[in-house]
């Protein structure tokens, strides 16, 4: 069996990896989703978030923007990493399962210590089809 996370908020993939407050989990047989749910992150933040996913079992994720540092987790926990998505996290899961999942494999997020997160990371273009840093 599979598991894919993706950053949640609201439905939709959430803009900014290190402050995900959610994940939404699916586990993934014969191609299809057999059964998703929503984690809490418990405050966990940036690197701290890949050993979480490594300890939920999570082979692959979706997210919007990611630092570097967070990516170079990732690859040491094994996680697949498909950055720069977004919009609905149900709908990048069905796409991942069908090979059309719209994706960024040179995403950035370089825009630490500026302190304009508030509106997620995905209001200053970070993610999607924009490169960040």
């Amino acid at each position: 069996m599979m598991k894919i996370a993706v950053t949640y908020e609201n439905g939709n993939i959430f803009q900014h990896f290190g402050h995900t407050e959610a994940f939404k989990i699916y586990d993934i047989e014969d191609g299809r989703i057999a059964a998703s749910r929503v984690e809490d992150t418990n405050g966990s933040g940036h690197g701290a978030l890949a050993g979480v996913l490594k300890e939920w079992k999570v082979d692959t994720l979706i997210c919007g923007g990611i630092g570097a540092g967070a990516q170079i987790a990732l690859a040491e926990a094994g996680i697949k990493l498909y950055g720069g998505a977004s919009g609905s996290a149900d709908a990048a899961v069905e796409a991942l399962l069908a090979g059309n999942l719209v994706y960024n494999p040179d995403v950035q997020c370089g825009h630490h210590g500026e302190n304009h997160h508030g509106g997620g990371c995905g209001s200053h273009g970070c993610g999607g089809e924009h490169h960040c840093g």
